[in-house]
């Protein structure tokens, strides 16, 4: 299983929708929208813990904001 498909999963787990992509330098980034609960356990997760091969050493998040309903659909990895 590719590393980004075990944030796939747990994001269809809590329920969200969005995206994740690896990038050439070895960084993790996506977009997550859904409950505000539901985002903070991934952001949580992300943080901490990530699939079994990741090895994280820092986790930031920007550009967060309230939205009224949900501009994506489904939960994919980009490649």
């Amino acid at each position: 299983m590719f590393v980004l498909q075990y944030t796939e999963k747990e994001g269809l787990r809590l329920g969200l929708v969005g995206w994740v992509k690896n990038t050439y330098s070895g960084t993790v980034v996506g977009q997550v929208q859904g409950p505000a609960a539901m985002v903070e356990e991934m952001k949580v997760w992300l943080s901490k813990e990530g699939s079994p091969s990741s090895r994280i050493t820092r986790a930031s998040f920007s550009n967060q904001r309230t939205v009224d309903k949900l501009e994506l659909s489904g939960f994919k990895t980009r490649f």
